[in-house]
């Protein structure tokens, strides 16, 4: 059966899939150049190109899946797959393991130009590993992604990824967007209701590409009156700050960099962030392939599964430290009436922009609140999808698994204004063993540390004794209990000498370790209490 190539839809879907792609690079540049140190060539370079070689390779095969599918279905109506940066695992491994790693290198000569160049660098590397890694976990998921998500609740996976989305995707853009209130607010407002209400936009337009072209055009249109009006402050954007270079990048690929930590701690003891963020990215894959399978587009686990996991690879093989996934939403690339052109498309134009340098061009025309509007609905929907998608009994789990990621970002928020002021933790709660001021800072760095299991453990906890399945709890319990004394959540050191510190080994959070211990017990007593009663109660009904 002849299939065309590229329909009409393929031109809504594309720009639905280019600007979501496109926001997700732009934060790349600003969240890398700000964040983590990372100077200009290490960004434009190496960075961008292996992140838009690693989107071409995903879109291209998710295209030919889907001809495949209308070969062998003899239809023409299959949606390829969207796919792109993920986001999560972007901000995750941006805040919780290059950004630190940074810090901690450059906390004896923070203004020392070769620290901060050795420091940006050991961080890229340790990202490189963690991308590696992740994209290992996405192969092996291929196989046992099943299984996985057989054996964890629901609740435990979304709570931990509303966690993420609620705080430091959500509320991040939510604080930038109202500083810049007059170019952010209505194109944030235009996303929520053309997104929120579900109405056909004049002429199909995605609300996303419409909210991007108003913010564009307000920023421009406050630009030119601040020429006219000096005293009308109301932007602080300027096109033309980003230096642009536009020529061609080639991917160079960097084996050596990818692979370099491999037998070195300083990768490894981030494992407590990257497990689970490809465990969140296997499972959410396989729900992803489920509601297009809903919609229509029946794809095979098993090759799905191992492309996402191989375009991760090939993006931290190449000097990227960002996974790939499929994205949320075929149904309504689907429904815009996309095909497999959009996906092409979208891959062309991703890397065109990576590979040339055009990312920093995009910078000098758009302002980044033009777009927050999008970055925050995705840390809403995906914050009330943990909701929706778990069982109405269980929505409390939910809740419980948030406050981990909660204690996470207040961690982050008291860490970078002491960083601002030039003052370390220690110099202000060091020389304190309890909490001063009521403020409980030793409970929130607590939480922070390995918060995303924490979290799981917690919402997996709950939702089993919901269902009054309290050895599954115990068992959750359990594993709290062992975590917490290898030191993978909880356990940390507060020196004069080094900071703040991640504390590996055993018997590292004795406290927390025993108090799950003594849990888990607990647990193991309700259901033999439980057990007991039913047996009596059968009895009762004999006689």
């Amino acid at each position: 059966m002849a299939t065309r190539r590229f329909v009409r839809g393929d031109i809504d879907g594309f720009f639905g899939l280019f600007v979501d792609n496109l926001v997700q690079l732009l934060l790349i540049d600003q969240l890398c150049r700000h964040v983590c140190g990372f100077p200009n060539e290490l960004i434009v370079g190496r960075i961008l190109p292996g992140a838009g070689v690693s989107i071409l390779v995903g879109n291209v095969f998710y295209a030919w899946q889907a001809r495949r599918l209308m070969e062998r279905t003899k239809r023409d109506t299959a949606t390829a797959l969207p796919y792109g940066i993920n986001t999560p695992s972007l901000f995750a491994f941006v805040l919780f393991i290059m950004a630190p790693v940074y810090r901690e290198a450059i906390a004896g000569d923070p203004t020392n130009e070769l620290v901060q160049h050795d420091a940006a660098m050991l961080a890229w590397r340790v990202g490189l590993f963690a991308c590696v890694m992740s994209g290992v976990m996405e192969c092996l998921g291929a196989f046992v992604g099943d299984w996985l998500r057989r054996h964890t609740p629901r609740a435990a996976l979304l709570s931990a990824l509303a966690g993420i989305a609620i705080t430091f995707i959500a509320m991040e853009f939510v604080f930038q967007i109202f500083e810049s209130p007059a170019v952010a607010v209505i194109p944030m407002m235009i996303v929520l209701v053309a997104y929120g209400s579900r109405q056909r936009l004049p002429f199909g337009l995605p609300g996303g590409l419409i909210a991007v072209v108003a913010g564009i055009a307000l920023a421009w249109l406050l630009y030119g009156l601040q020429r006219v009006a000096p005293g009308m402050n109301w932007i602080d954007w300027q096109p033309g700050q980003t230096p642009v270079e536009l020529k061609f990048h080639a991917p160079v690929p960097v084996p050596g960099d990818a692979l370099a930590l491999l037998a070195d701690p300083a990768g490894w003891k981030y494992m407590a962030v990257i497990l689970p963020m490809g465990l969140f990215n296997v499972i959410g894959s396989l729900q992803n392939l489920e509601s297009a399978a809903a919609a229509g587009d029946k794809y095979e686990t098993r090759p799905s599964l191992l492309a996402n996991g191989a375009g991760t690879l090939v993006a931290a093989l190449l000097g990227s430290t960002f996974p790939t996934t499929i994205y949320i939403g075929h149904p309504g690339w689907k429904a815009m009436g996309a095909r497999t052109g959009y996906s092409v498309l979208n891959g062309v134009a991703i890397t065109g922009l990576c590979l040339f340098g055009g990312i920093a061009m995009v910078q000098n025309i758009a302002p980044i609140e033009a777009m927050l509007g999008i970055l925050l609905w995705i840390g809403l929907i995906i914050t009330a999808q943990a909701f929706e998608a778990t069982p109405n009994r269980q929505v409390l789990a939910v809740a419980v698994g948030l406050v981990p990621a909660l204690g996470a970002w207040a961690y982050l928020i008291i860490d970078l204004t002491l960083l601002k002021t030039g003052t370390r933790l220690f110099d202000v709660f060091g020389q304190f063993s309890q909490n001063p001021a009521d403020l409980f800072i030793h409970g929130v760095i607590a939480l922070n540390h390995g918060f995303i299991v924490s979290s799981m453990l917690l919402a997996a906890t709950m939702a089993h004794v919901i269902e009054k399945k309290y050895l599954s709890a115990a068992g959750w319990m359990f594993a709290a209990a062992l975590l917490s004394m290898l030191g993978v959540i909880h356990a940390y050191d507060l020196t004069a000498q080094g900071g703040l510190q991640n504390k590996f080994g055993l018997w590292a959070a004795p406290q927390f370790a025993a108090a799950y211990l003594v849990v888990a017990i607990g647990l193991v007593g309700f259901e033999v209490l439980a057990s007991g009663r039913e047996v009596a109660s059968r009895e009762d009904q004999k006689q």
